[in-house]
């Protein structure tokens, strides 16, 4: 069986994320759908996610991408969170998504709809936004209107209160793929038709959607082994199990630092023994989220600094060579942004060098003029 270090793994892992350079080929798309959606709970984090991987990138680029171009497509992608994914990679989301084993129900039996009241409330969703921006406070009259009280009954729980009934519906129907993100009305989320970015898509059947998700984040994160590819997505480790072994020769087995593990038969990718550089990663970026395992990737200090619960993304971290050493937060005014870092280790002086290009870059992205100050970081974790 070919072997694998943990070092040779982050060579390939940042190489495949445009980490070790920026790419200057294919565009923002391309790398968006390389590394399986940019997630964006934060925007203005992903947009410096897109920055640092894809050269001469503003957060204007971005969202022209988003809401011009319409190559990027902003839903609810794995996890059930919020993500910038490829367009053209919609059909293959859309027949994954669908195909993973429903988990049990979080909701209390109370705050729940039936199977025939999901339906309902998701087809009025699907007509509603078909030509149209709507926000959920638009959304609640009409969809209570089309389908009756009990939809607007008060009895989820929210981050500011009770929500109605239907509200739950949202993340189904972007699921089956007749709703998604639209641009904000005056800092208000809006919610539209993903068939207004690729006319007339229909979803992928659900094995070849899945066979392309998971070749696709092998090529992003592996090796990797089918229990970290379900914690990824938020799947039944025995259903994710059961997936690689249906690939078959598709796949091919990889002991990585005396575990067993998997990349696609196919990927051929060469790197060098051990990765090098320092850059900086915004909140919930995706490399730090998608790699396991976490101990290996949040060494020492960083697990108790940088994780949440063992959840990756709350803290902006410092990447040296592939794993996180540090911790960094910004404060914006105007134009001018103030960056303190914490590493937690003695920067050389190429790594410092770096650090400065990387503060730079981030600013750029951003349209700001940046400020950089290496002290302890206090501010806390993004819930």
């Amino acid at each position: 069986m070919e072997r694998m270090s943990w070092h040779e793994a982050c060579a390939r892992r940042l190489v495949r994320h445009s980490l070790t350079k920026p790419s200057s080929e294919g565009g923002i798309a391309a790398v968006v759908s390389d590394v399986c959606g940019i997630h964006a709970q934060v925007m203005s984090a992903a947009e410096v996610s897109i920055g640092l991987r894809v050269a001469k990138v503003s957060r204007v680029d971005v969202r022209n991408a988003l809401w011009e171009s319409r190559e990027l497509v902003k839903t609810f992608g794995p996890r059930g969170t919020v993500h910038l994914l490829a367009t053209a990679d919609l059909p293959m989301w859309i027949g994954a998504v669908n195909a993973i084993p429903p988990q049990p129900p979080r909701l209390a039996v109370s705050a729940r709809m039936t199977p025939d009241q999901l339906d309902e409330v998701v087809g009025v969703i699907g007509h509603a936004v078909r030509d149209a921006e709507l926000t959920v406070d638009e959304f609640d009259e009409r969809v209570i209107a089309e389908t009756g009280p009990w939809a607007g009954d008060l009895v989820v729980p929210g981050f500011t209160g009770m929500w109605p009934r239907w509200r739950t519906a949202l993340q189904v129907a972007a699921n089956r793929g007749v709703l998604c993100f639209g641009p904000d009305n005056a800092r208000r989320t809006t919610y539209t038709s993903p068939a207004r970015w690729l006319p007339g898509f229909t979803p992928m059947p659900a094995e070849d959607a899945v066979a392309r998700l998971v070749l696709k984040y092998l090529r992003a994160y592996g090796p990797a082994t089918p229990q970290q590819f379900a914690q990824w997505l938020t799947a039944p480790k025995k259903w994710a199990s059961e997936v690689f072994a249906a690939l078959g020769d598709r796949l091919r087995p990889v002991e990585l630092d005396g575990v067993r593990a998997w990349l696609a038969a196919d990927d051929d990718l060469e790197v060098g023994k051990r990765p090098r550089g320092l850059r900086l990663l915004p909140y919930f970026d995706v490399y730090v989220i998608g790699s396991y395992p976490r101990e290996a990737v949040f060494p020492g200090r960083a697990f108790e600094r940088a994780l949440s619960r063992g959840q990756a993304g709350p803290v902006p971290v410092v990447l040296i060579d592939g794993v996180v050493a540090g911790v960094w937060h910004q404060k914006r005014s105007g134009k001018r942004i103030d960056v303190k870092v914490e590493p937690f280790r003695a920067l050389s002086v190429k790594h410092r060098t770096e650090l400065d290009r990387q503060v730079t870059r981030a600013a750029d992205v951003q349209e700001g003029v940046a400020s950089l100050e290496i002290g302890t970081v206090d501010a806390g974790k993004h819930l």
